[in-house]
């Protein structure tokens, strides 16, 4: 649906948003897991506090990628369907 919007708008750069999109999802795991932290866990110790850290990182970078990809591949399987059916005479 933004990226229908977007290019409405005639905003032809469509692909960086249509993968920031998605890839919001990662900074919503990242977000979640420090709240996650503060209010559930816990966990005492430098050490312990800096693998948590690392690992939500690395997942929510990993979550990030993988949904932003997804999200890119399926706007641009939308553009080229869109444009696709458009019959120029």
């Amino acid at each position: 649906v933004l990226c229908y919007f977007q290019l409405c708008a005639e905003d032809h750069a469509w692909w960086w948003r249509a993968f920031l999109n998605s890839g919001a999802a990662g900074l919503y795991l990242l977000a979640y897991s420090g709240i996650y932290y503060c209010t559930q866990l816990e966990i005492s110790g430098f050490v312990p506090l800096l693998l948590y850290v690392g690992y939500m990182a690395l997942a929510s970078l990993l979550f990030f990628l993988i949904t932003g990809t997804v999200g890119f591949l399926a706007c641009w399987w939308f553009v080229w369907t869109i444009f696709g059916s458009v019959k120029v005479d």
